[in-house]
């Protein structure tokens, strides 16, 4: 089997909600497709998610890298030798995962269809669904409590609050949406890098009586030595998300006991076959992990979701990009209900374009 045809395009799509965060607001995303044809007939589809201030890149790079090196690279090449595809385009493809993370996800598409099974069984199949998170931006403390019952009337069972701009309205919007939704509910909450080491645990005793499930990122990405303070201190679970961009870096963070966990974004570590790496050394030390996501349309949820369910040690899973959304062309490739994601059980990634 050979490539014999590869065809890319950007995607421009807007959010039916705009949201902020800690650094900036976003009201769309642009994602770029990857189609690739085998002489066999069979079609593998990828999708990549660029962000600048989180991949380094935009939808632009993806594009030129696509046409300068994936295509030149991919042409009658056997896209069953994933292995060696991937790591002949990481030499090439340095600071460009979500490019990487594309071409990966069609290979694995290829492969798994050749196999005639949906890629979650392919990769190992350890769990059929999974449940999400649902993401709820910066805002004001009664817009985040309505948003918060809002989404656990649509069945959701995990909340996942941004803040890092302001400690103690933070504190005050997590207490005010816990006595709004319950106790059942779990609600877990990202700084996206916004708060020092003092705030982060001024944070944690401010919500002792919430339960927060886990802090995500609370200090800034390039200042380890910072968050592993606060991980030594705090009493509940703190993950890295920015600062965990490679293999190396996840051994760092294991090494040094700068985190509890870890978030592995498909988008930000280069696709299926680097995160595999990444999670296996989390978990030799311990360290529990979640598949977390980008603005990314449902094909690249849909990965993301593949190697989740593949995985014993990835036991959360924040793939929730896809929901806002408008005109997404791979909608229908995950399913969500109640908030479980379940995958589509064609052969495949879930979905052909």
């Amino acid at each position: 089997m050979k490539i014999i045809n590869i065809e890319f395009w950007p995607v421009h799509m807007k959010l039916s909600e705009p949201y902020t965060i800690a650094y900036e607001t976003f009201d769309s995303a642009s994602n770029v497709f990857l189609k690739l044809t085998t002489n066999t007939g069979i079609t593998g589809f990828g999708c990549g998610a660029p962000a600048p201030e989180v991949t380094g890149e935009t939808d632009k790079d993806v594009l030129e890298n696509a046409q300068q090196i994936v295509a030149p690279l991919l042409k009658n090449a056997d896209p069953s030798r994933i292995s060696y595809l991937i790591e002949k385009l990481k030499r090439k493809l340095k600071g460009y995962p979500a490019t990487l993370a594309m071409v990966d996800s069609a290979l694995w598409d290829i492969m798994a269809k050749s196999a005639g099974l949906p890629l979650y069984k392919l990769l190992g199949g350890y769990r059929t669904r999974m449940l999400t998170s649902i993401t709820i931006g910066i805002m004001s403390v009664n817009e985040t409590v309505e948003h918060a019952v809002d989404f656990v009337k649509q069945g959701f069972k995990v909340i996942k609050i941004k803040g890092g701009s302001d400690v103690d309205e933070d504190i005050e919007r997590l207490i005010k949406t816990r006595e709004a939704i319950g106790e059942s509910i779990e609600i877990r909450f990202d700084a996206n890098q916004g708060y020092s080491v003092w705030e982060s645990i001024h944070f944690v005793k401010g919500t002792k009586n919430v339960k927060v499930e886990l802090l995500e990122q609370p200090t800034p990405c390039d200042e380890l030595d910072k968050m592993a303070k606060v991980t030594s201190k705090a009493t509940i679970p703190i993950m890295a998300d920015e600062s965990l961009q490679s293999l190396r870096d996840v051994f760092n963070i294991a090494r040094r006991n700068q985190a509890d966990m870890i978030n592995i974004k498909i988008m930000k570590v280069g696709g299926i076959y680097e995160a595999m790496h990444i999670n296996s050394v989390a978990r030799s030390a311990g360290i529990e992990a979640m598949v977390g996501c980008m603005d990314e349309s449902a094909l690249g949820i849909a990965a993301g979701l593949a190697f989740a369910l593949s995985r014993p040690n990835v036991i959360y899973a924040d793939l929730d990009g896809h929901l806002d959304l408008i005109e997404d062309p791979a909608q229908g490739a995950v399913i969500l209900k109640n908030g479980w994601l379940y995958p589509s059980e064609v052969p495949g990634i879930g979905i052909s374009l």
